[in-house]
């Protein structure tokens, strides 16, 4: 069954920029918050998406990430002078 959201207290200013993207994409402001809402929701949270990569592996080691990094990064400069 359908849900109805209400968002109270929205700034002018920000109501404004919802109603300039619901004009520019040719919808109304609750549409496109719609489909905003959908895409957000299908979303992992942030938690479970770095739960889902802490578990991957890789190939590469610690040790030739830095490398790579270093390599790309340049010479460091001389902290002593």
């Amino acid at each position: 069954m359908p849900r109805t959201l209400q968002i109270r207290d929205v700034d002018d200013e920000v109501y404004a920029g919802l109603v300039r993207h619901a004009a520019d994409a040719g919808i109304t402001v609750p549409e496109l918050l719609r489909r905003h809402a959908t895409r957000l929701a299908a979303r992992p949270t942030t938690n479970e998406w770095l739960d889902r990569t802490r578990r991957r592996t890789s190939g590469t080691s610690r040790a030739e990430v830095i490398e790579a990094l270093d390599e790309l990064r340049g010479a460091w400069p001389d902290a002593g002078r």
